[in-house]
């Protein structure tokens, strides 16, 4: 009976409670409590959450949040089979114009521990507003992009995660192993930058990026947070991308992101974790290097 009721529309679900409650088939009160569970069903459905409304009156207050189609898009799988793996991507609509560009993208996982996975801030020199990266899951969650635009307005496009376990799962390298290579980076050009076309990129950085919420199974104790929390990627003297982020990025950093051309340079790249370090590395873009590094 209650997969028939699920079934239902909204208004037949709740004609048909009352009907079995005339009828003498179920209480009252049991009619109560399935038609609360149906809304709170419909709620989820549509992204409300307690959850969000109290990530929402943290970051944003009482401004008011438009839907995203035609400013940015949110690619996301919907079920997977690692949830400490997860990749996402954030596209723009249109490509960043000095006078009309997304200033800052907000990426937000309702259910974890850590809901602010991170926070880009764009500039026109991306070119287009563009982001791909590799977050934990809690547990089932809706994941959320929010694009403000330099104008001050606000964006959301929301998808609806199937995974769990993915903020106390153990990392791929042992102590030992994470500890030599920490702060190690690698930038790889996916595309090279041209004039009118802008170049893509993906920045790596080796780190564990400890949740606080793993185990240490050689050791037998909890592994302390301990994580990236800063990002700055400038090319040419103007700053192409900063990020602020935290212990919903999966284990070694991963981030695409996309650049302007300014002709023959350095890439400069500034990592940040919460324990104080601070990691620079800088790379040669423009020009022949740039487009034989790029696939």
């Amino acid at each position: 009976m209650r997969s028939f009721v699920r079934t239902l529309s909204a208004s037949g679900a709740a004609a048909f409670a009352a009907c079995l409650v005339l009828a003498g088939g179920i209480t009252a009160a049991k009619a109560d409590m399935w038609d609360q569970q149906r809304k709170e069903a419909q709620e989820i459905f549509h992204g409300k959450t307690a959850a969000w409304d109290n990530i929402k009156e943290q970051l944003f207050a009482d401004k008011k949040i438009a839907d995203a189609a035609g400013v940015v898009t949110l690619q996301a799988p919907p079920r997977v089979t690692d949830a400490a793996f997860i990749p996402i991507t954030i596209s723009a609509a249109k490509p960043q114009a000095p006078d009309d560009f997304i200033k800052t993208i907000y990426l937000v996982i309702d259910e974890n521990p850590s809901p602010i996975a991170a926070v880009f801030h764009m500039t026109p020199e991306n070119g287009i507003a563009n982001i791909s990266t590799r977050v934990r899951i809690d547990r089932y969650t809706h994941v959320r992009a929010i694009a403000e635009t330099n104008d001050g307005k606000l964006y959301m496009a929301t998808a609806f995660l199937k995974a769990a376990g993915g903020c106390s799962a153990p990392g791929l390298q042992d102590s030992a192993e994470a500890r030599a290579n920490l702060g190690k980076m690698k930038l790889n050009f996916v595309r090279a930058a041209t004039p009118g076309h802008p170049g893509e990129a993906q920045i790596m950085v080796k780190h564990p990026n400890y949740t606080g919420f793993q185990f240490d199974q050689i050791a037998r104790h909890e592994i302390p947070a301990e994580f990236v929390n800063s990002v700055k990627l400038s090319y040419g003297g103007a700053e192409v991308l900063s990020i602020d982020s935290g212990i919903s990025i999966s284990e070694n950093p991963s981030f695409f992101f996309y650049y302007k051309d300014r002709g023959p340079g350095e890439m400069n790249a500034v990592v940040k974790d919460s324990s104080g370090r601070v990691f620079k590395k800088s790379w040669p873009v423009g020009g022949e290097r740039e487009a034989s590094r790029a696939g």
